[in-house]
C-alpha cells in the first residue's frame, strides 16, 4: 500500500502551507542526493517527499487528496509526482532550497546547473457514461502533440557556454558582487538549435497526432481533471515533456440520477399493481435487475439495493442505488372506470389510514441519506 503523504512529511492533516513547505524542505535536505551519494534508499525518500509535497502544496490536489486518497491520481498513469525524476523535482521546486544548495554540484538551487525546459500541457475532455464511470474504462483518444521533429540536432550554446547561466560581477559599495541568471539566448537549457528539417518550427518541434490509452478508474466524477505524464507537446532539446490533462465530463443517464456514489430511480407503477403486488425489471449501472414490489406499497417508498451504485474512488465499498415507488394517477377515466372509483371512495377500506410504520416525507428524506 503506498505510504500516506502526511506521514511522508511527518505532519498532521492539519498542517498550514508554511508549514507543508518547511516540512518538505527538512525532508529534502535531508535526503539530499548530493548529500547521500549513491544511496538509493536516500534518493527515494527524497522523490517520495516531492511527491507528497506536489499534492499537498497545490489546495485544488490537496482537497482531492484528503477526500479520495492516492486514487485520486492513480490509475492508468495519472499521477501527482509519481513519474517525477531529478529534473522534475528541481524545476518545479527549485526555489524551496534557496541558496542553501549552492555547493551541491548539479542538483542545487545555486551553482551553474543547466534547465531543463518542460513542454506546454495539453487539455482535452473525455466524456462518460455513468456505466463507464461505474465500471472503469480505457479510452484511446487521438491527441495532437509537437514533437521533436527527427533530424533535428544542437550544439553549445555560445554565450553561456552550455552552462545554461550567465554570470555578471558588478561593482557595488560593499564590493565586487556576483550573480548568476538563466541564459537568455537559450533559456536555460545550454543548447541551441544546429539544424532542423523543413517541417519542423524555430525550436525543432513538429506537430504528430498520437493515439493516446487512458485508463480512467471507476468512481471519477464531473468536473473531475485527471493527469498522464509525458503525453503533452515535447520541450526542445533534452527538455522534459509536458503533460495530458484529462477533463472528466459525464453524460447524463436517461433513467438514473447520480448523487455522489448513489444511484436514484423512479420506478412508476398503476394503482392496481400497487395494491396487488408486482415485479419489475429496472436499468443498473451494472445491468437489468427484478426487483419485487409489495402488495399495498405506498406511493413515495424508497426501496434501497445495497452496492448497486457507483464504486468509490478510493476503493472503499460502493453506493446504493435508491428506488423511488411513485404510483401513477390516470388524468382521464371513461365511464365505466368512474362508476367504480365512485363507488370505492364510499368503501372505508379505500380511505386514508396511515399506521405508525408508515414514514412522514422528511423521515424518508432522512433515511435516503443517512
Amino acid at each position: 500500500m503506498k505510504e500516506d503523504f502526511y506521514d511522508i512529511l511527518g505532519i498532521s492533516k492539519n498542517a498550514t502551507a508554511s508549514e507543508i513547505k518547511k516540512a518538505y524542505r527538512k525532508k529534502a535536505i535531508e535526503y539530499h542526493p548530493d548529500k547521500n551519494p549513491g544511496d538509493k534508499s536516500a534518493e527515494e525518500k527524497f522523490k517520495k517527499a516531492a511527491e507528497a509535497y506536489e499534492i499537498l502544496s497545490d489546495p485544488d490536489k490537496k482537497a482531492r487528496y484528503d477526500q479520495f486518497g492516492h486514487q485520486a491520481f492513480e490509475g492508468g498513469g495519472f499521477g501527482g509526482g509519481g513519474g517525477m525524476n531529478m529534473d522534475d523535482i528541481f524545476s518545479q521546486f527549485g526555489d524551496i532550497f534557496g541558496g542553501g544548495f549552492s555547493g551541491f554540484g548539479g542538483f542545487g538551487g545555486g551553482g551553474g546547473r543547466q534547465r531543463r525546459a518542460k513542454g506546454s500541457n495539453l487539455r482535452i475532455r473525455v466524456r462518460l457514461t455513468l456505466e463507464e464511470i461505474a465500471n472503469g474504462v480505457e479510452k484511446k483518444i487521438k491527441v495532437k502533440r509537437k514533437i521533436q521533429a527527427p533530424g533535428t540536432t544542437y550544439k553549445t550554446c555560445s554565450t553561456c557556454n552550455g552552462t545554461g547561466q550567465v554570470t555578471r560581477i558588478t561593482n557595488t559599495i560593499l564590493g565586487r558582487m556576483q550573480t548568476s541568471s538563466p541564459c537568455t539566448t537559450c533559456g536555460g537549457s545550454g543548447q541551441m538549435i544546429d539544424h532542423r528539417p523543413s517541417d519542423a518550427d524555430a525550436q525543432g518541434l513538429k506537430v504528430t497526432e498520437e493515439t493516446v490509452s487512458i485508463k480512467i478508474p471507476p468512481g471519477v466524477e464531473d468536473g473531475m481533471q485527471l493527469k498522464v505524464s509525458g503525453k503533452g507537446n515535447e520541450a526542445p532539446g533534452q527538455g522534459i515533456a509536458g503533460d495530458l490533462l484529462v477533463a472528466i465530463e459525464e453524460l447524463e443517464h436517461v433513467e438514473l440520477q447520480r448523487e455522489g456514489n448513489n444511484l436514484h430511480y423512479d420506478l412508476y407503477i398503476s394503482f392496481s399493481e400497487a395494491a396487488l403486488g408486482t415485479s419489475r425489471e429496472i436499468d443498473t449501472v451494472s445491468g437489468k435487475v427484478r426487483i419485487k414490489i409489495e402488495e399495498g406499497v405506498q406511493s413515495g417508498k424508497i426501496l434501497r439495493l445495497r452496492g448497486k451504485g457507483i464504486p468509490s474512488l478510493n476503493g472503499y465499498g460502493k453506493g446504493d442505488l435508491l428506488v423511488h415507488v411513485n404510483v401513477w394517477t390516470p388524468k382521464t377515466l371513461n365511464k365505466e372506470q368512474r362508476e367504480f372509483f365512485e363507488k370505492m371512495s364510499q368503501n372505508d377500506h379505500f380511505k386514508p389510514n396511515p399506521d405508525s410504520g408508515e414514514k412522514s416525507f422528511f423521515e424518508k428524506v432522512k433515511d435516503m441519506f443517512s
